[in-house]
This record gives structure tokens, sequence and C-alpha cells, in this order.
């Protein structure tokens, strides 16, 4: 069994669990700490490597991270503290943990969990992944191919801030409105990406894609749009995966 740790870094929690990379299922229960506050390299680390503590594991760690990350070095930090620009995160968590960790985008390492396992398993359109939680994540396949760091959760929308800060489950908490009124607004993000990129499929994750059943006859566009069916388990999924590619 090809058994891999996965950690799905986030703004308010860390969470991981050991991977059977098989069948895409997690080996076990998964393991959450609260994300530090503030969030800085330093303490997120300490975090981080608890987690690997908990599991007493060694060996490669594939992590899901919050930001764009471009040879393992964290290029932006929307939703964690701004110290983090300019890091490598690889090293950063290898040097806290002992373990060789390999990181990717959150989002991208949600998307290659369900194009691998779940609802985007044998899709050969384009495929956009949209994780709803504190912010927005995105991630685009086309042909099964991943396009990374795309970060559509930052478009600039109509009062000049990012789009996620109008239409996240972050922005429906902080502006108390029910979750009829949020998917309206949702929805105009969906129909504004497809107008941009015609694709044949969203797939939908996060904490949000819970309660898919109440919002889903609010989302009216052309394409499929589904529930991604590794729900909150696909950043820890997609991370293990990411990992055993570039192990």
């Amino acid at each position: 069994m090809n058994t891999i740790l996965g950690i799905d870094v986030g703004a308010s929690g860390i969470k991981g669990a050991l991977v059977d990379l098989e069948n895409g299922k997690l080996s076990g229960e998964r393991f959450r700490v609260p994300t530090p506050q503030p969030s800085t390299p330093a303490a997120m680390a300490t975090a981080f490597a608890e987690i690997i503590d908990y599991f007493d594991y060694k060996g490669v760690v594939g992590c899901g991270f919050p930001a764009l990350v471009k040879n393992g070095v964290a290029q932006s930090a929307a939703n964690i503290d701004k110290s983090w620009i300019g890091v490598n995160v690889e090293q950063a968590f290898s040097a806290a943990s002992g373990d060789r960790v390999c990181v990717t985008n959150d989002a991208d390492a949600a998307g290659m969990a369900e194009m691998r396992y779940g609802k985007g398993k044998g899709e050969m359109g384009l495929v956009i992944l949209i994780t709803i939680g504190t912010g927005l994540g995105t991630a685009i396949f086309y042909k099964g191919q991943m396009i990374p760091n795309t970060e559509l959760g930052h478009l600039k929308w109509n009062n000049g801030k990012s789009v996620e800060q109008y239409c996240s489950s972050g922005a429906r908490e902080r502006l108390k409105i029910s979750r009829k009124e949020w998917a309206d607004r949702f929805n105009e993000y969906l129909q504004h990406l497809e107008l941009l990129f015609s694709p044949d499929l969203f797939i939908l994750g996060g904490g949000e894609s819970k309660f898919f059943e109440v919002y889903k006859e609010q989302l009216i566009v052309n394409a499929r749009v589904e529930p991604a069916k590794l729900l909150n388990n696909a950043g820890i999924i997609g991370a293990a995966a990411y990992a055993a590619e570039v192990k």
C-alpha cells in the first residue's frame, strides 16, 4: 500500500491524515490543530510539525498551502500573515519537522484529488474546481492537466476588492447574510468565470460544498456544477498525491 501523509494548511486550521494513494482514501482519522494567530512562518512551522509528530511519521510529506507557490516559495499571502511572502515554505516546514515536505497551492491540491479520485476523474474537457471557505481557491484542468496557481478568487469585483470578499463562505459569515443570499452572489461569480473560460464542469469544494443540495437550484450556468466527491478531505488527499508525483 502506497501511504503518504497529506497536510492541508488553512487560514483557521491545519489538518492532516495518512492517505492510501491506491484508492484515494484516508487511512485512519484526521488530526487538526488551530492555525496560530498571527500565522507567522515560525508559529505555523511549529504547528505543522505537531501534526507529523502526532502520526509518528517519517517520510515524504505532501502539503497544500494557502498561497501562490512557485518552486516551494510563497508568492502571496491572502489569508495568512504577510511575512510568508518570499519564504520557502518547503524549507521552513522541512526544517521544523525533519521530513521532506513537498508544497503546492491548497486549491491545486484539492483539484488534483478530485481529478484523480473524485468528480473530475476521466474528464477531458476544461474543469474548474472552486474551494469555498474563508476565501475562494481555484484550480483549472484541461484534458486532465493542471494549470497551476490560478488564484481566480482574487479577481477584482465591482467594489474593486477581490471577489472572495464578496462571495466566499468567510464573506457570508462576515456580512451575516443567509445562504440563499450568498448563493445568488456566488452564482454571479460562476457566470463571470463561465464568460471568461467556458468550462465543461465546475466542481465545488470546501466547507460550503456540504450544503450543495440547499443552493444548487440557484446556480444557473451552462456548465455542469457538481459538489466535490471528497469534500473537506480533498486538500489532504491531493497534497499526498502531489508529494507522490514529485518525490
